[in-house]
Formats: structure tokens, C-alpha cells, sequence
């Protein structure tokens, strides 16, 4: 089934320099609030962006983060066509083994892409807290015809 669009998320990360809260899950799957983990930031925005179909390729730890995402209800991505999908390093006849490295983790998951054969792939940090609609992004990409876009925001020096 064709997409316009479809969100991988890079879930993966160990975070070290969260220390004592990585030391046994995944930086996504950390606690937010209390009632939220890092990962529902990213998971809220394809939702409320009108992105239907999402990757989510774990690596590090990923016991609770995918018991977290289960099948997708909390975000309304439990679709029949499309949904949530948690994607984990695997073995195929050419390689196998972790990631290595984040383009490599899209890489070795383009056979989830090419089933849905979107237009357009975006692919973002799990491990990010913001609020943002990716479908604006996806306006100014278009009217631009980029063949790439980031999304960025600028900090001051001292809080980067």
C-alpha cells in the first residue's frame, strides 16, 4: 500500500551520558513526568502530523521500550493498514549483527520502507522532547523540491 509518508524513528541509543538512567533501558524509554516516556514526544507528533505508518528501530535494552509501545493504541497508530512497528537489529543472508550506526539501522530496515513505497521518509531522533507538525515541514519541503530537509532550531551557545 503506497504512503505519502512514513516515520522511522532511531530508538536505539544507550544514552550514557544519562548515567543511572540508562544503565538498564533504552534513552526513548526513559521516564518522563512520571506518566510519559521520551519516546511518546516523537510518537505524539507523527499522530497529531497525520503519520499513520511508523518504524521504530530499537537496539540497546529494548525490553521496555517495547513493551511501552505495544501496538500503538496510546498514540492511535494501532491501524490495520499501517501502525506502529518495533524494528530490531536482524540477521539476513548477507549480514547481521547491532546496528552500526544510525544510517545503517535505516539501511537494513529499507524492506519495511519499500512495503509501504512512501514518497517521502522522515526520519527522527526518539530520544527528542518537542512538540513540532511534521506536515508543515513536509509543506515547505514540497514547496521548495528539496530533495532533503532538517529541522532545526537555534539555541544560544551557552544551552547547546
Amino acid at each position: 500500500m503506497k504512503k505519502e509518508m512514513l516515520a522511522m524513528i532511531l530508538a536505539g541509543g544507550q544514552g550514557s551520558r544519562l548515567g543511572v538512567f540508562t544503565k538498564r533501558i533504552a534513552k526513548p524509554a526513559v521516564s518522563f513526568g512520571g506518566k510519559y516516556r521520551i519516546i511518546d514526544f516523537v510518537l505524539s507528533n507523527c499522530s497529531n502530523s497525520g503519520i499513520d505508518t511508523v518504524g521504530v528501530l530499537t537496539q540497546y535494552r529494548p525490553l521496555i521500550l517495547n513493551s511501552h509501545i505495544g501496538m500503538g493504541s496510546h498514540w492511535d497508530l494501532d491501524r490495520i493498514n499501517g501502525g506502529v512497528y518495533v524494528l530490531q537489529p536482524f540477521m539476513n543472508e548477507k549480514e547481521g549483527n547491532w546496528y552500526n550506526g544510525t544510517a545503517h539501522a535505516i539501511y537494513q530496515n529499507m524492506d519495511f520502507v519499500d512495503t509501504y513505497n512512501p514518497e517521502y521518509v522522515l526520519i527522527l531522533s526518539g530520544d527528542h522532547i518537542y512538540k513540532m507538525d511534521y506536515s508543515k515541514m513536509l509543506k515547505f519541503h514540497k514547496e521548495k523540491g528539496s530533495k532533503a530537509t532538517i529541522a532545526v532550531i537555534e539555541v544560544p551557545w551557552d544551552e547547546a
